[in-house]
């Protein structure tokens, strides 16, 4: 399972990550720790340099303003969300960068570009008696201290423009959902792998909940049936790592 890029990835089910780089930085991505599949809770994580949220849903956005409000990471994000956590971060607006497709943002030799993502952003809002708007969903394309790049593709449908991302970035990895229902499922998954031409990829957005039926076994399948045999499928268990 070595990627041998000096980088690990742990997983926490449903899309949560948390990513060690070469320079002994962290990035959290979706931290929706209260999954029923997450072996740990957002409480026990004790740091976080780079915070990375798809989009405003909650099984996304989950714990990402409490870890921001204790840990104080970087916080790139899209626009509209970037202008609602100014009012509920210490911080204020300082407390989170807002930026947009095809943006890229820097720190601490981390480059984090926003990419695409065929999906929506909406969440209830109790207070307001109406949905929560908390700006487009997006992916990004993750470039760490050695030059290793992975794309982390949020919650997507497969579009024809994840070749660009390939030609624009060329990540090795790519981490894509295939519980199908929300997201694209294995079929859809298979065909974003050989649009992004990676050489590895970790399934996410899977087995969480019931309605995510899309399985590792079956993207193997559909990889096989496109007649793409070179990409290695990583699968780790909730709470181990791919280094």
């Amino acid at each position: 399972m070595a990627l041998d890029r000096d980088t690990t990835f742990t997983w926490y089910g449903h899309s949560v990550f948390e990513v060690r780089t070469p320079g002994g930085k962290t990035i959290i991505f979706d931290p929706f720790f209260a999954n029923p599949k997450s072996p740990a809770t957002a409480d026990s994580i004790q740091r976080c340099d780079v915070l990375l949220v798809s989009h405003g849903h909650f099984d996304h956005m989950g714990d990402a303003v409490a870890l921001a409000s204790r840990l104080r990471p970087a916080w790139p994000c899209m626009h509209e969300m970037s202008l609602w956590l100014g009012r509920r971060l210490p911080g204020g607006q300082d407390a989170a960068v807002g930026m947009n497709k095809g943006g890229t943002f820097e720190t601490g030799g981390i480059r984090v570009t926003m990419t695409t993502a065929h999906h929506s952003a909406g969440d209830w809002n109790p207070g307001g008696e109406t949905t929560l708007y908390l700006g487009d969903p997006n992916g990004f394309v993750v470039e760490v201290e050695n030059g290793f790049r992975f794309y982390f593709a949020g919650d997507t449908d497969v579009f024809g423009d994840m070749r660009l991302i390939r030609e624009l970035y060329q990540p090795e990895l790519a981490l894509l959902p295939i519980g199908g229902h929300f997201t694209m499922g294995p079929k859809g998954a298979a065909m974003a792998a050989e649009l992004l031409g990676v050489r590895h990829v970790i399934p996410i957005h899977y087995g969480t909940f019931p309605i995510l039926t899309g399985t590792p076994d079956q993207l193997r399948s559909e990889l096989d049936a496109r007649g793409v045999r070179d990409v290695e499928i990583h699968t780790p268990e909730p709470g181990g790592t791919v280094n």
